[in-house]
């Protein structure tokens, strides 16, 4: 497949921009942070958002949404990145509606109305360390009536405080670093025994550390089947990666933007320093960067699109990998040469370039840093 946007595609993306570039832009973030807002995001502008057609990229047109796929979503997630614009828009209807797809017809039912309607917002409860390692997942399921008794703690689950339902990654069987005996349950909003301590980021986004003091569930709150979570959390996990990925190409494309803007009218000794020859061969290195991780990351959504079988699936969750390190690798070089072809003024908070920095740092480790994701590849090429 051709690795650019088709007419309807390039489409959806001028409406993107448009919209979020009034709506959302990086104006919008900083009057949330200097706000101190406690939600993180705009709840206003996340129905907004639906009314747009955002919120139901991902669900299947038979279940009320639009029935488009990873590109389309990831479309959206670069204008979003672009601004900077506070969202949950890549946990909710990107990662969660893939988890939710794989799991029973109950929770899609519940839960797909609210998402497309910009009523309900999702979180993830996965990591338990200090870094991303799914497969680590020690919180204990045990069974408890008909249902199960969770126990345990959670780090890092964005939007955590505020979300209607959390996706919850618990084991039923086997011991952490095992991939079999993962369980994944549907936790709704003010469970009793759960609590969850909102902590603010680089970014001005939050993350929260979920406890679970044996919150018990029904067996109905189980995502797919007991014990083979695996597959519905590789799905969530693969759709947020690649939403992610998109959303550090749209940082790593307004900070660099916006670099370019400011060389060509900076002057040093009376001459503008965008004609610095050293300048340029930076520029056209980022440049370069730039579009390769943007090809790495076009393909693995265009492969998550045609997953049709078991070999698919794993070609396209290579991809996945391949896009995340790149990206991560694409987007910190360009916020690193942005604040320092802005110089000193870079460091200071009267220039958008720092909260771009901040932003590339957090995604970098939202599902998983670079040095990860080129770990399990090689792992998996048998180094």
């Amino acid at each position: 497949m051709p690795l650019y946007l088709t007419d309807d595609q390039d489409m959806l993306r001028d409406s993107a921009k448009g919209f979020l570039a009034v709506k959302a832009p990086v104006a919008h973030l900083r009057k949330l942070r200097d706000a101190d807002d406690a939600a993180g995001y705009d709840p206003a502008l996340w129905k907004e958002c639906a009314e747009m057609g955002f919120t139901s990229i991902l669900i299947p047109e038979a279940e009320g949404g639009l029935g488009l796929g990873h590109v389309e979503a990831g479309v959206v997630l670069e204008e979003m990145g672009r601004n900077l614009t506070p969202s949950p828009m890549l946990p909710t209807a990107v990662a969660a509606v893939a988890a939710l797809k794989k799991g029973g017809a109950q929770h899609r039912d519940k839960w797909f109305p609210k998402i497309a309607s910009g009523d309900a917002t999702v979180a993830l409860a996965i990591d338990e360390g200090a870094k991303h390692d799914p497969a680590a997942t020690a919180m204990r399921a045990e069974r408890s009536g008909n249902g199960f008794k969770l126990s345990g703690r959670k780090r890092f689950v964005v939007q955590g405080h505020t979300a209607d339902m959390l996706i919850v990654a618990a084991r039923t069987a086997g011991s952490a670093g095992e991939s079999d005996g993962i369980t994944l349950f549907a936790v709704e909003k003010g469970t009793a025994k759960m609590t969850a301590d909102p902590r603010r980021l680089a970014d001005s986004s939050f993350a929260a550390v979920v406890e679970f003091d044996g919150v018990e569930l029904d067996a109905d709150a189980v995502i797919g089947e007991v014990d083979a979570g695996w597959a519905p959390l590789t799905a969530m996990l693969c759709a947020g990666r690649a939403g992610a990925s998109a959303e550090l190409l749209g940082v790593g494309q307004g900070t660099t933007d916006q670099t370019m803007a400011y060389i060509k009218e900076r002057k040093q000794f009376g001459v503008i320093i965008g004609t610095f020859q050293a300048l340029q061969h930076r520029a056209a290195h980022l440049y370069a960067e730039l579009e390769v991780a943007r090809a790495a990351t076009l393909k693995a959504q265009q492969l998550l699109d045609d997953i049709v079988d078991e070999k698919s699936a794993d070609r396209a969750r290579r991809a996945v990998h391949t896009a995340k390190a790149m990206t991560g690798l694409a987007t910190t070089l360009a916020v690193q040469e942005g604040v320092q072809m802005h110089a000193g003024v870079g460091m200071t908070d009267e220039y958008d370039v720092g909260l771009y920095m901040k932003r590339a740092r957090t995604l970098a480790e939202l599902f998983g840093d670079t040095n990860y994701h080129a770990d399990r590849l090689a792992c998996e090429a048998g180094y």
